[in-house]
């Protein structure tokens, strides 16, 4: 990769602490995060489609100088999963029942995907070739990418989805991935498979896996911190006991 190609793929990306990045896709904001370890790289989302997929991957490689190994897809919305087609030949984990849910649902994926602008062929390549989890989180799982590094995987739905999954990476500071749980772009989005009793408690989760010093990275929008987390739990759980009252 020449040098300017390198400026490029660097300006992409967040340094979040040592060995921690995360970059915010175009068209819908979504997050990926990457983990590098002396035996390989953990990748936190996969994009909207095969091109961004493919995208992150090199991007990856040209970051840390290690191939991606892990990919960890942290709920089933297209815009976090349709890429993971491009990491065929890794590991990949999701929450318990995410596999299922993605066989089934596999054509409702597509249809979302197009709903909200993506591009009918590419939609529909991505999901025909979507790679599935082979690894289901049910409680926690700790992944070793080598050396001291660890990652702890941490299934923390439902909330935003009946399958939400966030990833933990000890070090100074201490990172927290989590997915479409936290959005700081935008209100958070609850859909149609959102489980709003619980989403609460998903944020008491989060915020005993990281404590007050983590940086918080959203699925949309900018990293935050504990404080924010706080503030949006306490919201959720305010407009969510108001749309019960109204029922």
């Amino acid at each position: 990769m020449d040098s300017s190609a390198e400026e490029r793929v660097r300006a992409h990306w967040e340094v979040l602490a040592p060995g921690v990045a995360r970059r915010r896709l175009p068209q819908w904001d979504a997050t990926v995060g990457a983990v590098a370890g002396p035996a390989g790289v953990l990748v936190v989302d996969t994009g909207a489609t095969l091109r961004e997929g493919a995208e992150i991957r090199r991007e990856v490689r040209a970051l840390f100088g290690h191939e991606v190994t892990h990919v960890v897809l942290t709920h089933p919305h297209f815009d976090h999963v349709l890429g993971t087609a491009a990491f065929a030949g890794v590991q990949v984990y999701g929450a318990v029942g995410l596999a299922e849910l993605l066989r089934r649902e596999r054509d409702a994926l597509r249809a979302d995907a197009v709903r909200h602008g993506a591009d009918a062929d590419a939609a529909a390549g991505a999901t025909d070739l979507l790679v599935y989890p082979r690894h289901s989180v049910c409680g926690e799982v700790t992944v070793s990418l080598g050396g001291d590094r660890e990652v702890l995987l941490a299934n923390v739905g439902p909330g935003h989805t009946g399958h939400d999954l966030a990833v933990f990476v000890p070090g100074v500071p201490e990172v927290v991935f989590c997915g479409d749980l936290v959005e700081e772009s935008g209100e958070p989005q609850a859909g149609p498979d959102a489980v709003p009793a619980h989403w609460p408690a998903a944020l008491d989760r989060l915020l005993d896996l990281g404590g007050d010093d983590a940086r918080y990275v959203p699925g949309h929008g900018a990293v935050v911190d504990a404080a924010y987390v706080r503030a949006q739990r306490a919201m959720l759980a305010r407009r969510f006991a108001q749309e019960q009252g109204q029922e």
